[in-house]
């Protein structure tokens, strides 16, 4: 077993084995929880990273045919992607309604992982998972803790089978040994299959992010736009953003610019922009790296989180919050519940109101505003969610 327990602190994850499962391939365009979690813990733990199992049945659009041809090229390899983070891209079929294929799938993705760990010589290691189906693995790893991690309502997700899916996510918590939820939400809901729930919003790079206070170069596609300057970085999919709403806020402000940064359809590849394209004032900036993103906002008069109101976004914590707040931005969203109590994120129900918020946001904003935004989003740093995991996981292995 990779771990001395006597030498595992309160306050700190070192010298373990984890197996995570996540939802996404660890190159994609935006990093979520599991990308920025598991690449801290592997700066002190072994790591074998499982990309998305394909959840959402794939369609014939450009985005899916390239993941899928990636996938074909990549399966049965395991490639070091960051410090001590190993990637396996499983070869399993994207059907999981059909209970023969789920049976073969079962089959495929248990084989590979094997293979994977006596590879690494991971023996026991903590199993944690981001999607339900982590449970098909418990067998195969055998491990000395299992860790659900539920950061958005997966099943609400255009073409993803619901059914399934939730009857797994529910014999997960009932098994789990930690359930960690990312919004008041969830954990509301997962508390009903489980004793033993952590809240843990989610969280921003803050000293990155901080840096965009910094006298330093705004990215040179905002620094051209007229100011004052709105922006959204994030993934611009129907099911997630309300692109009506964001047409209707640049109408009855004519004289903003809103800049949409992110890639254009995400888990709805049948996304529309053609409304957002056609307004003057509306601008699609495209994909930024994580290291980009302080530029961007450095020149951002206000940060934007224009989302729709459906059950995928009723129990999501956007990641964006305080990385927008630890920028110093003011911050302007539609109702999300995950969002009631945070102290520096107005709320409008529509684009007249949010048009009126952020005018009353834009007139009282200044330096010493900014700063004190980002003062106050220090708390809310990977580092010490990753000492709170830390405390709530170390009287569990003592336990194992």
């Amino acid at each position: 077993m990779s771990l001395d327990r006597r030498a595992q602190a309160p306050g700190e994850l070192r010298g373990l084995s984890i197996v995570c499962v996540g939802f996404a391939d660890w190159d994609t365009e935006l990093w979520t929880n599991q990308h920025h979690l598991m690449s801290r813990l592997a700066r002190h733990n072994d790591v074998l990273f499982i990309e998305s199992l394909g959840l959402r049945r794939p369609t014939l659009a450009g985005r899916d045919l390239r993941r899928i041809l990636r996938r074909l090229t990549r399966a049965l390899r395991l490639h070091r992607a960051a410090d001590r983070l190993t990637v396996l891209s499983p070869l399993v079929l994207p059907i999981h309604r059909d209970g023969p294929v789920r049976k073969l799938n079962r089959a495929l993705l248990r084989l590979q992982v094997g293979h994977a760990m006596r590879k690494l010589k991971m023996v026991h290691p903590i199993l944690w998972g981001y999607v339900p189906q982590v449970e098909d693995l418990t067998e195969t790893v055998r491990p000395r803790l299992l860790v659900y991690h539920c950061v958005d309502d997966i099943a609400a997700q255009p073409g993803v089978d619901r059914d399934s899916f939730q009857a797994a996510e529910q014999r997960l918590a009932v098994r789990a040994d930690l359930v960690i939820a990312s919004s008041k939400p969830l954990a509301e809901r997962m508390s009903r299959l489980s004793p033993r729930v952590l809240y843990a919003p989610n969280v921003a790079d803050v000293e990155h992010f901080r840096s965009a206070l910094d006298p330093a170069p705004v990215d040179p596609a905002i620094a051209a736009l007229p100011e004052p300057r709105i922006i959204f970085i994030g993934a611009i999919s129907a099911n997630k953003v309300d692109l009506e709403l964001v047409a209707q806020l640049a109408r009855l402000r004519p004289q903003w610019s809103i800049a949409l940064v992110g890639p254009i359809g995400p888990g709805e590849p049948a996304t529309d922009v053609s409304m957002l394209a056609s307004r003057p004032n509306i601008h699609l900036i495209g994909w930024r790296r994580h290291d980009q993103l302080p530029a961007l906002l450095r020149g951002a008069a206000a940060g934007l989180i224009p989302y729709a109101q459906n059950q995928l976004t009723a129990s999501i914590f956007p990641m964006k919050v305080y990385e927008y707040l630890a920028a110093g931005l003011p911050v302007a969203s539609t109702p999300l519940a995950s969002l009631a109590d945070i102290p520096d994120v107005r709320v409008g129900a529509d684009a007249a109101e949010l048009a009126l918020i952020l005018d009353e946001l834009l007139r009282a904003d200044s330096p010493a505003e900014r700063a004190r935004r980002s003062a106050a989003a220090e708390s809310h740093s990977w580092e010490s969610r990753i000492s709170e995991l830390a405390r709530a996981i170390a009287p569990l292995l003592k336990e194992g």
